[in-house]
């Protein structure tokens, strides 16, 4: 069954500060498709980090980066559908894949109950969603 599996996990440089965050129960994944919904939003490598702020993602630097994360959300959907995708295993706290805790939106570290643009999005289409925390 193939799983979407945001790319950082798998060690592609991806993360806003252009690293990765390879996970080793990721990278044992036989059916990997690796996606990152925030570059497939239209964002560089590497970005400002960001926070979601009510309705809004906006990052460190106070730009509105909400149409990037909405536009990779449904990037990742259109993939899911497109495959047959029913599982996503994605990145933990972040402001597209967290789910369960993301960021506060205050950049103090400080978590909060929610899920990602992503995250939410997969959830609302049916898509299982969990973190590497969950693996």
């Amino acid at each position: 069954m193939k799983t979407l599996v945001s790319g950082c996990l798998l060690g592609l440089a991806c993360r806003y500060d252009g690293a990765s965050k390879p996970h080793p129960k990721a990278l044992e994944i036989a059916d990997a498709v690796p996606f990152c919904p925030e570059c497939m939003g239209g964002l560089p490598t590497p970005r400002p980090p960001a926070e979601i702020r009510g309705d809004r993602v906006i990052n460190a630097e106070g730009t509105d980066v909400t149409p990037q994360y909405r536009k990779g959300a449904e990037e990742a959907l259109r993939l899911c559908r497109l495959l047959g995708i029913q599982k996503a295993v994605l990145k933990a706290k972040s402001p597209s894949c967290g789910c369960g805790l993301i960021y506060d939106g205050t950049f103090s570290r400080t978590l909060t109950p929610g899920n990602g643009i992503t995250a939410a999005l997969l959830l609302q289409s049916g898509v299982e969603v969990i973190t590497e925390d969950d693996l």
